[in-house]
């Protein structure tokens, strides 16, 4: 007798693979524990931190809900004393009592446990050490470090305080208050090495140039030897909070890696901003002139002045 041929000619018969078995334990999404009501109270006060002192329509816009919802938001806030209206103008600002939590929160190291994920990160993908410094008053002061290796020298600790004009703290003067600049380049400036610039005529200028570049690099300024990248850190009003750094031994800083490693430390330093609620690109870093100046932001193709900047952060 003659073997059956399949239909395509061959001499086998092709078997078809049976249809998969479905997943009886497919993999589920992740349990959504938002609250709604919360969120929108949350983007409200982002919003009034932003814009403040701004009208309820101002408001509910920059928020996304409705005037009602937001009205019934900004009168439970300040029954606690969170929100303040000026009757006169009906304008909403945030209340007195954000004080006490922005206190709190610095207390607990909010900003240190936020920056450290960004800061490990960095850390890893450049062997260096990496450094957070904010400023307070006249100086500034370290207050997250991540050692990425022992071996590594560590030039500063937790805690410890530093002159606002040298090194990587250079950035938080060039983003201080233009009363700060003035009175403490009024000053006598300390000289830590034979590179510490000390003339006020050239810090000045630096700093115009720090605020257009977004970046500084600075080598033997503070401790001789060591070379320091630097970029700001803000917050979600805009303002710069910190400066997030590194710094190492020049032998391992010969060019040209340090501007490749700047370009990693002016990302961390803008997903850290991103996690604090900062959005977009600035697009002009106009020196602020007192605490209340306004500082404008590209934000969804529009752009938004914010003024009387506020963060819960030192």
């Amino acid at each position: 007798m003659g073997t059956a041929k399949s239909s395509n000619g061959t001499g086998k018969s092709k078997l078809k693979a049976p249809p998969a078995a479905a997943d009886p334990f497919p993999a589920s999404s992740p349990p959504d524990y938002n609250i709604a009501a919360v969120d929108r109270t949350l983007d409200l006060l982002e919003a009034l931190s932003r814009l403040g002192p701004a009208s309820l329509a101002a408001l509910a816009e920059s928020a996304g809900c409705t005037r009602t919802a937001a009205f019934r938001l900004l009168r439970t806030l300040k029954s606690r004393g969170f929100t303040i209206q000026d009757e006169a103008r009906g304008l909403w600002r945030l209340g007195a009592r954000w004080s006490a939590l922005g206190r709190a929160a610095a207390d607990q190291g909010a900003l240190a446990a936020t920056a450290m994920p960004f800061m490990t990160a960095l850390g890893k993908a450049t062997g260096e050490n990496v450094y957070l410094r904010v400023r307070d008053g006249m100086e500034s002061e370290t207050v997250a470090i991540y050692q990425t290796d022992p071996a590594i020298r560590v030039y500063t600790q937790v805690g410890n305080r530093g002159a606002l004009h040298a090194g990587s703290s250079r950035v938080l003067l060039a983003f201080a208050p233009e009363a700060v600049q003035t009175q403490l380049l009024a000053q006598r400036l300390n000289r830590f090495t034979p590179a510490t610039r000390v003339d006020a005529t050239w810090i000045a200028a630096d700093l115009q140039r720090i605020r257009s570049r977004g970046y500084l690099i600075t080598s033997d300024e503070v401790v001789a030897g060591a070379v320091g990248i630097a970029a700001p850190v803000r917050d979600a009003s805009g303002a710069v909070v910190a400066v997030l750094h590194i710094s190492s031994p020049s032998m391992r800083m010969r060019p040209p890696r340090p501007r490749a490693v700047m370009a990693q430390v002016m990302d961390a330093a803008a997903k850290l901003s991103m996690e604090l609620g900062a959005v977009g690109k600035p697009i002009q870093d106009a020196l602020l002139r007192d605490e209340t100046s306004a500082a404008k932001w590209a934000m969804s193709g529009s752009v938004i002045t914010h003024a009387r900047p506020h963060t819960i952060f030192r």
